[in-house]
């Protein structure tokens, strides 16, 4: 006897301007199973999700919850029905702190500070997501922040989770005891929507799949133990999967990047890097890897400039900017992708030309006048260069999905011809074309002589670009191993801080 459906979408419409992103979608999800939804960036995924999260309401088609229908005006009304989304972006105000933000809506009207972050701390360990319920969140990495919005929608008890690319900050480690709590909870009978990109965790993870494609349902349940990745890979890209190979082996240049005894204090005004010391030579990656929260966030903004360094020194194509703002760093020739796509790196609130001028804008004007032909046409060649899926170029960036933001990000970075190039997470959330699109434009930047540092929490992807990979433990590097021939326990190791070198 098969189980009920949890969740039945039929014939799911949603237009934006310029837009289709669902074109009669459809989606039945089983009680008691994990549920992958999988398709490129642009596909209509987070649309249908935010759709059945009461995000957005549909323009046509019919949402039914274990057999009623729905009609939602608003995510109070989902989470009424049992409905519950960690979303890509997170969902979370700074200034209050882990536990403010975990209880926010679903809590008594009075409620005791030290009750509530006993019970956060009880949950966060209970779950394997262990995280101080008192930080404000502001002080927290990109990891600690995912974790603190899987632990909201475990608070609130839902039926029905969705979780859309919740192990994306995650270590493999991480990701591992993540898909056993997604499969207790499952036995236990609440349903998960599980959107990933990573084809080997929706194997591991989810009992079935359905697969999107351009708005529309291409594949619908099909049983994920039956079906092997090739099948799923080319479902979702509607041709044979892709994977960017191994770069050939090349003599480096001269040091294009190096960094002497750096120490950068986090948030909290704490020794967050210290003894750090790296060197970077034209024509090579190399890849940082560590478990989020290591420093690997404050490292990479104090190399921008985007973030006070207390000592030691920061050398660029030549030039000191140890002590030089931001603009003279990228004069010199720094590229710069942080992990935080939105707020530092794209204005959501500016349109795509905004977005994409930002960078080099004083190039493109006529004395103190910005030309609007010389705007579109530099903006459009990087929509055009580097696969960005977009509305008109005059509309703010909000309604991008994740990886055309990366790929928007990314394509204005590379813009600027750098020298060195500073790149975090830059995949993190992407489709299977477009983990292989930025992948291949770091490995053409390395052919073209820049000097790459790439930081990632896929090992996968570090092992198969990196020239050199460096592993960061409580802010200094502790080891440096061969992507080719190191085994992947003993990196591992030195990312829990089990072996120093």
């Amino acid at each position: 006897m098969h189980p009920p459906l949890a969740v039945d979408l039929s014939s799911i419409w949603k237009r934006f301007p310029g837009v289709i992103a669902n074109a009669g979608a459809s989606l039945q999800v089983k009680q008691g199973t994990i549920h992958a939804v999988l398709g490129e960036n642009g596909a209509g995924k987070s649309t249908l999700m935010n759709i059945l999260a009461g995000m957005y309401r549909p323009d046509e088609g019919e949402i039914r919850i274990a057999g009623s229908q729905h009609w939602f005006r608003s995510p109070s009304d989902a989470l009424a029905a049992g409905i519950g989304m960690v979303h890509q972006e997170f969902r979370l105000v700074p200034s209050f702190t882990v536990a403010e933000n975990i209880v926010l809506g679903a809590a008594e009207p009075i409620i005791r500070k030290g009750s509530i972050e006993s019970q956060v701390e009880e949950l966060a360990q209970q779950f394997g997501l262990n995280i101080d319920p008192a930080r404000p969140v502001w002080q927290l990495s990109m990891g600690e922040r995912q974790r603190v919005e899987i632990l909201k929608t475990l608070w609130r008890n839902a039926q029905i989770l969705i979780m859309d690319e919740p192990t994306a900050v995650l270590t493999p480690g991480e990701a591992d005891e993540l898909g056993g709590v997604l499969r207790e909870m499952a036995n236990a009978g609440r349903s998960v929507i599980f959107i990933s990109h990573k084809l080997h965790e929706v194997k591991e993870f989810s009992d079935e799949a359905t697969v999107l494609r351009d708005g529309k349902t291409v594949a619908a349940s099909l049983k994920v133990k039956d079906t092997d990745t090739t099948k799923l890979a080319g479902l979702m890209v509607g041709s044979s999967p892709v994977t960017t190979n191994r770069p050939p082996e090349r003599e480096r240049g001269p040091s294009l990047l190096e960094v002497r005894g750096l120490e950068a204090l986090d948030d909290r005004h704490l020794s967050a890097v210290h003894d750090f010391n790296l060197d970077v030579h034209s024509g090579e990656i190399v890849g940082i890897a560590g478990v989020s929260g290591n420093g690997q966030r404050e490292m990479a903004q104090a190399i921008a400039g985007l973030r006070p360094i207390k000592s030691g020194t920061v050398t660029i194509n030549g030039n000191d900017v140890t002590n030089e703002p931001p603009v003279e760093r990228f004069k010199a020739g720094l590229g710069y992708v942080p992990e935080d796509r939105l707020g530092v790196g794209l204005a959501p609130r500016l349109s795509v030309i905004e977005n994409a001028i930002l960078r080099n804008y004083k190039q493109l004007r006529q004395g103190p006048l910005l030309i609007d032909d010389k705007l579109s046409r530099h903006c459009q060649d990087i929509v055009d260069k580097f696969g960005v899926r977009t509305g008109p170029l005059n509309e703010p960036i909000a309604g991008l999905s994740g990886g055309n933001l990366q790929r928007l990000l990314v394509g204005r970075e590379l813009s600027g011809e750098p020298k060195v190039l500073v790149a975090a997470q830059p995949t993190r959330g992407l489709d299977v074309q477009g983990v292989k699109a930025i992948q291949d434009l770091l490995v053409a930047e390395r052919a073209a002589g820049v000097a790459v540092l790439l930081i990632s929490e896929d090992l996968d992807e570090l092992l198969t670009l990196s020239d050199r990979l460096l592993v960061m433990h409580s802010g200094k590097i502790v080891g440096e191993f061969d992507p080719v021939n190191s085994e992947r326990h003993e990196i591992g190791a030195a990312m829990a801080g089990e072996v120093q070198t």
